[in-house]
Order: C-alpha cells, then sequence, then structure tokens
C-alpha cells in the first residue's frame, strides 16, 4: 500500500484505535499499556504486517519528540532541591554503584568474549542509559509510590546524563588514541558547548515558564507551557543539542522556581499520555526483530551483562548502605528499560566513524528489543512486589463484563427508542425478591486478602457482603475503599475480609418493595444490596443490583408518560 492511499490523519486514527484495543488486551493480561503498544506497532510496521505505510511513521516523529520532551520534563519537574537534600545521600551512592558495575560487567565481559576494546568501552557507556519514557509511563501507569519508586526516577536522570556524558567522553578519547582526531581540541570544546549550551537553554526556558505561569490564568497555563516546550525542541533541533539535558534541566529549574509546578504537571498528564501512545506504536513499528536473532553472541553478551550490571550494582550497594530488602531485591529490576539514549548516541557514532559505528548500532538496536519488551514487565513487577502499587492497579476488576454491558447498551437504546408497553408494572408493585440475584456468594469473613483479591477479580460488583461460618452477613467491603489500598502480597495472608468490613447499614428482605431498595441506593453509593431472610436474620439470600432498579423506575416512567398521553 503506498502512502497516497491514505491520508495520515486516518494512519493516527489507527494508531490510537489500535493501541486502545492493546491496551485492553493489556490490562487483561496483566501486563503493562507500554508493552502492548509497542507490540501495536510491532504488529503494524514492516516486522509483521505492514499495515501502515512507513512514510507516515516517519511523519509521526515529530511527535514521538514531543512526548519524550514531555516525560522529561515531568521528570524534571519532581526534583525539588528541597526534596532531593532528603534523598541525595541515598542516591547517589547507590547510582554510583550501578553505573560501575554496569560499566565494568559490560565492557570487560565484552572484551571476554572476543570484541575489540574501543567497542566493549562505548557499548559500556551505551549500556549505562535507562529508557525515561518507558520507565516513568510504567511507574505512572501503576500509580506507584514509595522508595523504589522515588529512587527510579533520580536514577534515571543520573543514567541517562552519565551515559551521554561517557559516551562522548570515551568516543573522544579512543579517536585520540587511534589518532582519528583532526582537530582534538575544536572536538572536546564542541562536546563542552553542546553540554552547558542545552544546561543553559533548558535553565531560560525553566525560568519562561515559571514566570508566565505566575502571570497569566490558570485555564490557560497549559497552551503556554506546551507553546514553550515546543519552541525549546524546535532550537534544540536547530542547534543540535541534546534536547534530554535540556528538558530535564527545565523541569527542575520549573520545580524550584514555581509555585504551581504541581498544576503545571497535572494539565500536562493527560497530553503526555497520548502522545506517548504514538511514540510507542511508532517505536514499536521501528523495532527490528531480525536484528534480535542476528546480533551473535557480543550482543547476547551484552544483555546478560547489562541485566547483571543494573541489578547486582544496585543490590550490592543497596545491601551495604543497609536498604530495605525491596529496594536491594528490586531496585536495579526498574531499570533495565532501554531505547532513545543509546540508539541516539549510537547513530551519532555511525555519523562519527561509520564503521565503527555500524557495529555498535547494530547490537543496540538489536538488544533494545529485548530491554524494551522485557523492561516494562520487570518495572511493574518490581513495584509490584515491593508493595508500592495500589490495589486497582494491582489486579483486574471491571464493574460489568464485556456481554453485560453489550445488553446493558441495547436495553437503555431501546427504552429510548421503543414505545412504553401499558401492560408494564410500576416498581410499587415488584418485590425485592422478584429481581434478587441468588447466584451470589458473600466473602468468608476468614478470607485471606489474597482471597480477596481473587474474589473481586472474578466479580463484576463493587460491593462485597462479609459471612460467617453460618451464612450471615457481618459486614461488607466497598471495592473503592480498598482500591488506593497499596497491594503488598507478602501481607495478603496476615489481613482477613472481617478486619477490612465495615458494619452492614443497608439491608433489604425479599418482600420489601423495590422503592425502599432504591431510596438506599439514592442514599449510598453501593452498587448493590445484601438481601437477607426474616426467619434467618442476616443469613444472605442475594443481592439486588442499583441498575436492574434503575431499569424498572425507567420504564415506570415511559409507562406513565405513555398513558397520560
Amino acid at each position: 500500500m503506498h502512502a497516497g492511499e491514505w491520508d495520515i490523519t486516518l494512519t493516527l486514527g489507527l494508531v490510537l484505535a489500535a493501541a486502545m484495543v492493546g491496551g485492553l488486551l493489556g490490562k487483561l493480561l496483566k501486563a503493562p499499556k507500554v508493552t502492548a503498544y509497542l507490540l501495536v506497532g510491532v504488529v503494524l510496521g514492516p516486522q509483521v504486517f505492514e499495515f501502515i505505510p512507513h512514510e507516515h511513521f516517519e511523519s509521526l516523529e515529530p511527535l514521538t519528540h514531543l512526548a519524550m520532551a514531555l516525560v522529561l520534563f515531568n521528570l524534571g519537574c519532581t526534583f525539588s532541591l528541597q526534596h532531593m537534600k532528603q534523598i541525595v545521600h541515598r542516591v547517589l551512592p547507590i547510582s554510583a554503584g550501578e553505573l560501575t558495575g554496569t560499566f565494568l560487567l559490560v565492557s570487560v565481559g565484552l572484551i571476554v568474549l572476543g570484541e575489540g576494546w574501543a567497542p566493549a568501552i562505548l557499548l559500556g557507556a551505551l549500556a549505562l542509559a535507562t529508557a525515561p519514557a518507558t520507565t516513568m509511563l510504567v511507574l505512572k501507569e501503576t500509580e506507584s509510590s514509595g522508595r523504589i519508586t522515588e529512587y527510579t526516577g533520580a536514577l534515571v536522570a543520573l543514567n541517562n546524563l552519565a551515559s551521554i556524558l561517557a559516551f562522548e567522553i570515551f568516543f573522544l578519547g579512543i579517536h585520540f588514541f587511534q589518532n582519528k582526531l583532526d582537530q582534538p581540541f575544536s572536538q572536546i570544546w564542541e562536546l563542552v558547548t553542546n553540554v552547558f549550551g542545552s544546561l543553559l537553554l533548558g535553565f531560560l526556558a525553566g525560568l519562561v515558564v515559571s514566570y508566565v505561569c505566575a502571570l497569566i490564568d490558570p485555564k490557560r497555563s497549559l497552551i503556554m507551557v506546551l507553546a514553550i516546550l515546543a519552541l525549546t525542541l524546535g532550537v534544540c533541533e536547530i542547534l543540535l543539542l541534546p534536547y534530554m539535558l535540556t528538558f530535564l534541566a527545565m523541569g527542575m529549574i520549573v520545580a524550584n522556581s514555581s509555585e504551581v509546578v504541581d498544576q503545571i504537571a497535572t494539565d500536562l498528564d493527560k497530553l503526555t499520555e497520548l502522545l506517548c501512545v504514538v511514540f510507542f506504536v511508532v517505536h514499536g513499528a521501528h523495532l527490528q526483530l531480525d536484528a534480535f536473532m542476528t546480533v551473535g553472541v557480543v550482543g547476547f553478551g551484552y544483555i546478560v551483562f547489562r541485566f547483571l550490571g543494573k541489578y547486582l550494582g544496585a543490590y550490592l550497594t543497596a545491601a551495604r548502605q543497609n536498604e530495605e530488602p525491596e529496594v536491594r531485591n528490586y531496585l536495579g529490576c526498574t531499570l533495565i528499560a532501554q531505547a532513545g539514549a543509546a540508539i541516539t548516541l549510537s547513530a551519532i557514532a555511525v555519523e562519527r566513524d561509520p564503521e565503527l559505528g555500524y557495529h555498535l548500532q547494530t547490537i543496540i538496536l538489536g538488544s533494545v528489543v529485548f530491554f524494551e519488551l522485557v523492561g516494562p514487565i520487570l518495572i511493574r513487577y518490581s513495584v509490584l512486589q515491593a508493595g508500592e502499587v495500589p490495589l486497582d492497579h494491582a489486579i483486574h476488576h471491571i464493574a460489568h463484563d464485556p456481554w453485560s454491558e453489550f445488553k446493558l447498551m441495547f436495553g437503555r437504546l431501546s427504552l429510548a427508542l421503543l414505545p412504553a408497553r401499558r401492560t408494564a408494572r410500576t416498581a410499587a408493585d415488584i418485590t425485592v425478591e422478584e429481581m434478587l440475584k441468588k447466584n451470589v456468594k458473600g466473602l468468608p469473613q476468614t478470607a485471606t486478602f489474597n482471597e480477596i483479591v481473587e474474589f473481586i477479580e472474578r466479580s463484576h460488583d463493587n460491593t462485597y457482603p462479609v459471612v460467617n461460618d453460618k451464612g450471615s452477613v457481618i459486614g461488607i467491603i466497598r471495592y473503592h475503599e480498598l482500591s488506593s489500598t497499596l497491594f503488598n502480597p507478602r501481607l495478603g495472608a496476615l489481613v482477613r475480609a472481617a478486619d477490612l468490613a465495615t458494619s452492614v447499614e443497608d439491608t433489604v428482605y425479599p418482600d420489601d418493595p423495590v422503592s425502599r431498595a432504591w431510596e438506599m441506593f439514592r442514599n449510598g453509593t453501593d452498587d448493590c444490596i445484601p438481601v437477607i431472610a426474616r426467619e434467618q436474620p442476616q443469613k444472605l439470600l442475594g443481592v439486588v443490583r442499583r441498575w436492574d432498579i434503575l431499569r424498572v423506575f425507567i420504564r415506570g416512567h415511559r409507562t406513565a408518560q405513555k398513558q397520560a398521553e
């Protein structure tokens, strides 16, 4: 299919729609959305079906650059000096250990495998980088909070800064020893000016954002901030400055000079999420699966040594600092993802030294397939096991299954379009027993938290009666009250359903009129009410659901309206 056969807006729509479907499937499979988006890009791109023209993916790249800029800016906005002072004495040693371990393991390990000393050193520098967009988007998706999440944000910034500087310095050093530098001092000066130029540009742009947002209406600040971000990105592209440093610096300046930094970050969140969908689908389309299969011994060695360097470097340093077991065991796994910085630096190497650069690029492009697909899964697993993820992101729960929602949709449509029947009964004529859902089991009061989670994942309700060994209702567990609770799988066996249940305030009997249940729904937020037996007090017979009663009231209203006409 040629690019001219459809408009790029259709491509954008297909990318977003396919990503949405992929995200839903990812949620069902308990996989990060980032991984789902990448796989959507692989499927739509030239590696599988080549459904979308390659030219269209290239046309969307300005949006991907803006997405990366937004992610880096948001990351920088989390680094207030006051906050950094509290964690810097813990983060810097871990960063030093993780960077040193990664560089040494990759460089020395590849030399042992037969790689030349020059590419081994450069691959060691590239191995330091951690994909900021992938890492931060997974953390944002899970809404994780805790020490690992906190450390990861700082380490991602430090890793990319160290990788860029180390690569540039080592590249110049290698060319110097190989007598390939025509003008060594000018190239060193170019490196220094690029780094300081990008930091200076970020500093100035950050001050502009803080100043402008203090003057204008908050409702218009999003447009202004986006304009400044886009202009800054354009300047970086024109001057060939490393924009990753620019936007990290820009966010840090805003974090320490603006009183509305939280509002700025919140306003950008939705736009960042939208652009990152495009970013990861396009990025997935560019993943070269065949390169992964041709990286050879050196490529697989790079993957293994980089993984071990990240994990062991963080683990050993954290253990030496007497960090919590969760930090020691899982922090390194959150730093595995790799993409943008390593790919960009390898492309720069190709421009400067094609023979050396193409070798580096082959290994990086092949290994990125592994790190980008496996990295998000490891990040989610790590913060989940560390107990830093709220329950509603740790499990899969929906209020309606797809078939029920399909029936409800057409039920609402038929109520709106079809004339009401004169023989329809009103809610006052219907008892609770006629609407009773009997196939509902209560939660045993002895159920552990892990068992409660399994129960919630199987249920399509948001309210769960808790019963004793005789089947009597002793309380209620509400999903919305648990959804923000941090899910810690290691503590799941220590908490019981009886500990989480609140007292039962609303119950109905089978012979009660539906109108009584409806009054209870109007005064509360529960989606269902336990129905108990009169002859056996508090014995659970089933539940009556809000939507079922609402449907009766709608029909009764339409019937009355029809009769009045």
